[in-house]
């Protein structure tokens, strides 16, 4: 990959969008939008918007490319009940037979308005992010991108919307959407452009808290605001809340700069909708089991998915990769520096779930340990495919049926945070100590509060902004890093810091993002309680016995497969020459294997390298002043 590749301005691209789309839009008023969610317990969600048209041809799109999403998986498939009127009367719609999220229109002489209905159901199982299940019997996640369309032609930003939400009775909602009235269980929110509106994201339910969590002196307001399905889940302790405070405390003094009006933590604590983090400027849309806050491993959770979608307010929506940064969601997006977008990001936010307390040293070294294990011997796929390539292809090449060690997936995350890691240690030794990653992220990530805005960078602006802290080669250090096809991962970074991968027999603390996989560097499997292989480790133990993605280990050595009898059986073998013999399930036939395997078990640890110094824990001590 040529990192120095061109890109288009984007005051071109939207002339280019401007020509080709036909356009009866009246840019000069606003769309009333109305989202009733009051249908939610039966999992639809209902659109009514008003459009001030002219009379002519007209397209609206279906938002498709999700900021944040990397893809173009806009859940128009739950989109039902598609209406379009002019003054009383049913207007005819088409969808575009190359592109399923576009809808043409012909607005009848005489129209001034189109009145748009239809549905979204919320999905039962399955999808992706925004499009995955969102709502329970007591509460709802409102992502503004499944509730709209727009009209072609005009850019995101200069699009204006009115939004109304009917909430059902009694429920509670939290969203960093400037209110202008509300009304019982009706919210009007201020005009607002589309491009705003759909980074804004509601939580509302039936079990609601907003918890102040901001630093004394910090100017700027921050509020937790969690949504349960049930009371007790909401019983977050004064130590976490502590916590969360040190965050925000930490951000600040990282980047020394905020680039929003206010920041919300949104919180969904439910077993019933799809749990993952999704940034936005002024919040993120975090989701998490229902007791999530209130078992023991709270704090790591936290500090592992919120601090992550914290960091990306600088690192992704306000500083922006320029391929990303398109003027609405209908333009592809190319994601090739996503190992800043999420790499950086990745890197950031476990170091300020430490800086914060969130996470514990000990924790973090287990965390980079973890990471650095899966993506060396867990990985054999980087023997075939280079980490620019896990952050390009992710629009298409992601997800599949197992396998996932030999095919690779979104590996920019987590190979991302080891590569960043390196960064920083690098520019602590060309400055001889003078500079740290603080730095970077100042230079790259500061200057003034205006409020949510948008600044797009290339290749080269990193580049340049790391030299401004610390001069190096660092073209060529990111070119050796994102093409190389080493087998081992990138451990310059833990072994800069005084630090060095081990393996032992000592289990893995529990509560890891990402975990420390079971018998992943024994047997070369990863297992599920029930004995589902997820993957089996092409050239593992495991793999040359026959095991693989897929199937189930019914048996071990001559009993039912437990956990339990499983790990028996790796330390039996550590003091014999017999194999371990498994039962497994592939698809309706039994089959018998022998493992040749008597390494016993095998976990990764970081180890101290008493000859060094230890830099590794003076990037995660805390830097905000008051802790």
């Amino acid at each position: 990959m040529n990192p120095k590749r061109i890109c288009l301005p984007s005051w071109l691209v939207v002339i280019f969008f401007v020509l080709l789309a036909p356009a009866a839009f009246a840019q000069s008023g606003e769309i009333q939008l109305t989202v009733d969610a009051t249908a939610v317990p039966l999992g639809l969600v209902k659109t009514h918007m008003v459009v001030p048209v002219h009379p002519g041809p007209m397209t609206f799109y279906y938002p498709k490319w999700i900021p944040g999403e990397h893809g173009p998986d806009g859940p128009v498939s739950n989109v039902t009940g598609l209406f379009f009127h002019a003054d009383g009367k049913l207007v005819p719609w088409q969808r575009d037979k190359l592109d399923v999220f576009t809808f043409h229109v012909d607005v009848p002489e005489g129209a001034t308005r189109l009145d748009v209905d239809f549905d979204y159901i919320e999905p039962q199982g399955g999808g992706f992010a925004t499009g995955a299940p969102s709502s329970s019997d007591k509460l709802v996640v409102i992502s503004w991108n499944q509730n709209v369309l727009y009209p072609a032609g005009t850019p995101a930003d200069e699009i204006m919307y009115r939004p109304r939400l009917i909430l059902p009775r009694g429920w509670q909602s939290g969203t960093p959407l400037p209110e202008e009235s509300h009304a019982g269980d009706e919210i009007i929110f201020k005009p607002v452009a589309l491009d705003r509106l759909v980074d804004s994201p509601v939580i509302s339910g039936e079990y609601y808290r907003a918890i102040n969590i901001t630093p004394p002196g910090e100017p700027v307001h921050h509020e937790f605001d969690l949504v349960a399905d049930s009371e007790a889940a909401l019983a977050v302790t004064p130590d976490t809340i502590q916590k969360m405070t040190n965050l925000v405390a930490e951000s600040g003094a990282l980047f020394g700069a905020r680039h929003y009006r206010d920041y919300h933590f949104l919180l969904t604590l439910s077993d019933h909708v799809a749990h993952f983090g999704l940034e936005h400027n002024e919040c993120n849309d975090s989701r998490l089991p229902e007791r999530a806050l209130i078992g023991p491993d709270a704090n790591m959770m936290l500090g592992g998915l919120l601090s992550h979608e914290f960091m990306h307010s600088w690192n992704g929506k306000f500083r922006r990769p320029a391929d990303l940064a398109t003027p609405e969601y209908e333009t592809p997006m190319q994601d090739d520096l996503l190992w800043v977008y999420e790499g950086l990001t990745d890197y950031l936010g476990p170091m300020l779930a430490a800086r914060s307390g969130l996470w514990t040293p000990e924790q973090y070294h287990e965390y980079l340990a973890s990471i650095a294990a899966d993506l060396g011997p867990g990985t054999p796929g980087r023997t075939w495919r280079d980490l620019q390539d896990t952050a390009t292809g992710i629009p298409g090449v992601h997800g599949g049926g197992g396998w996932a060690n030999w095919r690779r997936g979104s590996d920019y995350y987590p190979e991302g945070d080891l590569l960043w890691l390196e960064v920083a240690t690098i520019i602590h030794q060309q400055s001889n100590g003078e500079k740290s990653i603080d730095d970077f992220c100042h230079l790259f990530h500061g200057g003034a509060n205006n409020g949510p805005e948008v600044k797009p960078y290339t290749f080269d602006d990193v580049v340049s902004a790391l030299n401004q802290i610390a001069p190096y080669d660092w073209a060529r250090f990111f070119h050796e890093r994102l093409t190389s096809l080493s087998p081992e991962s990138p451990q310059g970074g833990i072994e800069n810091g005084g630090w060095k991968v081990v393996f032992s027999a000592k289990p893995p603390l529990a509560g890891l993002r990402g975990g420390n996989p079971g018998q992943a560097f024994s047997l070369g499997l990863r297992l599920g309680r029930d004995g589902m292989v997820s993957d089996s480790i092409v050239g593992g133990p495991a793999y040359k016995a026959g095991v693989t993605s897929g199937m189930t280990i019914a048996g071990v050595n001559g009993r039912v497969y437990t956990p339990d009898i499983l790990e028996d059986a790796i330390k039996a073998a550590q003091n014999n020459a017999e194999p371990i013999r498994l039962l497994v399930i592939d698809q309706d036939y039994y089959k018998d294997v022998e493992v040749d395997y008597h390494g016993g078990d095998r976990y990764p640890h970081l180890e101290r390298v008493e000859s060094k110094p230890d830099y590794l824990d003076d990037l995660i001590k805390p830097h905000a002043g008051g802790q």
